[in-house]
């Protein structure tokens, strides 16, 4: 994750009463950041080197599938970087009027395959896309 969402997650989770505070406060989790030198959240890190590096790295490392969170900066970082093989998008039906764009500066178009789409009750809708390689090609 990048820092800021660490920093409100890390001010939060701790002593959440939640159902998802335990594994919350148990997964392993890294924090991008050229700035920030401790992660006293536990079972957090500090990750300062390069992003497409570090990534690397934590894909080889033995456990499940990596999941970012964080704000459009990181994202669009692991984005511009081809990073990311799968997009889950929470879209609330809530118009802000404002933010940051979630893709931004990217070297060449990103073109998405829609793999699953779900709606609940509030009419928050789940969207999964995996990337393509091209325009037009769809991935078997």
């Amino acid at each position: 994750m990048g820092r800021v969402t660490y920093e409100e997650m890390a001010a939060f989770w701790p002593t959440s009463s939640s159902e998802y505070a335990a594994p919350m406060n148990e997964i392993p989790k890294v924090v991008f950041s050229k700035t920030r030198r401790t992660a006293e959240w536990p079972e957090s890190r500090i990750a300062s080197g390069d992003l497409s590096e570090e990534i690397d790295e934590l894909k080889r490392e033995p456990g499940n599938d990596l999941i970012a969170y964080g704000g459009a900066r990181f994202a669009q970082a692991l984005s511009r970087l081809g990073l990311i093989d799968e997009y889950r998008l929470v879209i609330h039906p809530t118009a802000l009027g404002a933010g940051m764009p979630l893709f931004s500066e990217l070297p060449a178009p990103l073109y998405l395959e829609l793999a699953e789409a779900h709606e609940d009750e509030t009419g928050t809708a789940i969207h999964v896309y995996r990337p393509r390689a091209t325009r037009g090609e769809r991935e078997e």
